[in-house]
C-alpha cells in the first residue's frame, strides 16, 4: 500500500536528475565540510519533503482535491524550501562540485552578469514580491482553471513557487550582519510579518465564500468524496494557519539571528571603536 503511494503519478526524469544530483552534491561536500547531524537531518527531510510533494501519487490528490493542492502548495512553497534552507547547504553543495565546475562558477559570480544576477536572486524587496505574488496570482479562480488543465501551466505553477521558496527562505534564514548579507537582520524578522498578511487574507477569504470558486475540480471529479465548500473551506484554512505558522518559524529564527548579532554588536555593521573618556 505504502508503495503504490509512493509511485510516481506522473514520472518526470528532469526532477529524478535534479534530487539525484542535489542529494550527490550535498554528500560530497560533506567531505571538505563539517556538517553537523542536524544540518544533515533537515536537508534530507526537506529534500524527501518535496520528493513527496512532486513526485508521488500526492500530485494526483493535488490535481482533483482543492485542499491537497494547498497542501501539496504549502510544502513547496513554504516547508520544504524552509526546512532544506535551514541546513544551510549552499557552501556544502558547492564544496561538491568537481574543481572545474568550482573555478567557473566563481568566474561567472565576479563577472558583470554574475554580480546582476546574484543582485536580483537577492533583493530584499524583489524577492518577498514575487514570493506574495506568486501565491495570490496562481488562486485566481480563472489563472488555476487554466493552470490546472494545461501541463506546461501547471508545471510552472509549482516549479515557480518551489524556485522563489528557495530565495526568500535563503534571504530570512541568513545569519551574516548586512553587509555581507542582502537584507538586514531587522528587515529578515519584519518581512515574514508582511508577507504573511496577504496570505492569510486570502486564506480567510477562500475558507469562508460560500460559493464553490474552483468548479474545475468538479470538473475533473474529484478523488475524494466531498462537498466543493468543504474542499474549499480546507483549503482557505490551509492556507491561513499551517503557512501563517511556517512563517512565524521563519520570523523565530530571524529574531534569534538578530538577537545573536546585537549581542556581539554585529547588527548593522562592525562594531563602533568606544571613544576613550575624557580625562
Amino acid at each position: 500500500m505504502i508503495i503504490e503511494w509512493l509511485k510516481p503519478w506522473e514520472m518526470s526524469p528532469t526532477l529524478m536528475t535534479l534530487f539525484a544530483v542535489s542529494a550527490w552534491l550535498f554528500v560530497r561536500g560533506q567531505r571538505v565540510h563539517r556538517v553537523t547531524r542536524a544540518r544533515k537531518v533537515l536537508f534530507w527531510l526537506g529534500l524527501i519533503l518535496l520528493y513527496l510533494s512532486l513526485h508521488t501519487m500526492l500530485d494526483y490528490y493535488a490535481e482533483r482535491m482543492f485542499f491537497m493542492h494547498r497542501i501539496q502548495h504549502l510544502v513547496l512553497h513554504h516547508l520544504g524550501p524552509l526546512v532544506v534552507m535551514a541546513s544551510y547547504p549552499g557552501s556544502v553543495m558547492r564544496a561538491g562540485l568537481p574543481l572545474s565546475w568550482r573555478v567557473r562558477l566563481r568566474d561567472f559570480n565576479r563577472s558583470l552578469a554574475g554580480r546582476a544576477l546574484i543582485a536580483l536572486l537577492t533583493n530584499p524587496i524583489f524577492v518577498p514580491a514575487l514570493f506574495v505574488f506568486l501565491v495570490v496570482i496562481w488562486l485566481i479562480p480563472s489563472v488555476q482553471f487554466y493552470s490546472m488543465l494545461d501541463w506546461r501551466l501547471y508545471r510552472l505553477m509549482n516549479w515557480s513557487v518551489v524556485i522563489t521558496g528557495f530565495m526568500y527562505w535563503n534571504l530570512i534564514l541568513d545569519r551574516r550582519p548586512c553587509p555581507p548579507s542582502a537584507m538586514t537582520p531587522g528587515g529578515r524578522v519584519v518581512s515574514p510579518i508582511v508577507t504573511m498578511a496577504p496570505q492569510m487574507v486570502a486564506g480567510a477569504v477562500i475558507a469562508f465564500t460560500e460559493r464553490d470558486l474552483y468548479p474545475l475540480f468538479d470538473l475533473c471529479g474529484r478523488a475524494i468524496e466531498m462537498s466543493a465548500l468543504t474542499d474549499q473551506m480546507i483549503g482557505g484554512l490551509t492556507m491561513w494557519i499551517p503557512a501563517a505558522m511556517t512563517e512565524v518559524i521563519g520570523l523565530l529564527v530571524a529574531l534569534r539571528t538578530l538577537m545573536r548579532l546585537s549581542a556581539r554588536g554585529r547588527w548593522g555593521g562592525p562594531r563602533l571603536r568606544k571613544k576613550p573618556a575624557a580625562g
